[in-house]
């Protein structure tokens, strides 16, 4: 195992509001577009070990745990840590899923150990986060696959379109940075279906500054909003 001792990317959203970026969770792609896309892509290899870089409170870790025998969930925010390790609990999985703390350009992993690295609205990985694709390197076996869920900065339409006005570098996180790395990229038309208008409305207050959501909010009719997302992957060993 490593350590970890780099300082982690804070993540407003979730850090401040759990709560409410738990109501996204539950809302974000209700078809499991991002799921079917995974699972084409590992098609019958079934990974011994994958790890969940920034995990959250867990949410995505009993998917994870349905197709591989062993998952790790890493996450350097402590309050998030403990929600994980609850979900874990309530789904019974502690016997498969181990939860731990670390940030992804130190990984707490030994090197050739996990068979997929994962994750999802990875606003941590593009240019200057380098030493994370490194530590990606690191710890996959040869074949593993590293799989990057993120927002399509190039869409002009729906959630991205807001996030285009919000103030965030959407360079960072370009394609040609990608490519140029062995990614492959598939785009994917999902939404996030929300239970309530309220849900939605708190949800848009988190991910954007205040005069960026009531926009949103107002071009919003209904529960449903449309988050034009790519899935990113490259596999160790294998140029695409």
């Amino acid at each position: 195992m490593r350590a970890s001792s780099a300082e982690p990317t804070p993540s407003p959203n979730i850090w401040r509001q759990p709560e409410v970026y738990e109501r996204l969770n539950r809302a974000g792609d209700p078809d499991g577009i991002v799921l079917a896309a995974l699972d084409r892509l590992l098609g019958k290899q079934r990974p011994a070990r994958a790890v969940d870089v920034g995990c959250g409170t867990g949410y995505h870790l009993p998917a994870l745990a349905e197709r591989a025998d062993r998952v790790v969930g890493v996450e350097p925010h402590a309050g998030l840590l403990d929600r994980a390790r609850q979900r874990v609990r309530r789904a019974r999985l502690d016997d498969r899923v181990d939860v731990t703390p670390g940030v992804a350009q130190r990984l707490p992993l030994d090197d050739g150990s996990v068979d997929l690295v994962f994750s999802h609205w990875a606003y941590f990985f593009g240019p200057g986060c380098e030493p994370g694709l490194a530590e990606a390197d690191r710890v996959l076996r040869p074949g593993g696959w590293q799989v990057v869920v993120d927002l399509d900065t190039q869409a002009r339409h729906g959630y991205a379109s807001w996030f285009a006005d919000s103030g965030t570098q959407v360079a960072d996180r370009g394609p040609a940075f990608f490519t140029d790395r062995s990614f492959t990229q598939w785009r994917l038309p999902v939404v996030w279906q929300f239970t309530s208008r309220a849900d939605l409305v708190a949800v848009l207050r988190i991910e954007f500054p205040a005069a960026v959501a009531e926009r949103a909010l107002r071009q919003t009719i209904g529960t449903t909003i449309a988050v034009p997302t790519v899935l990113r992957a490259r596999r160790l060993g294998v140029v695409s």
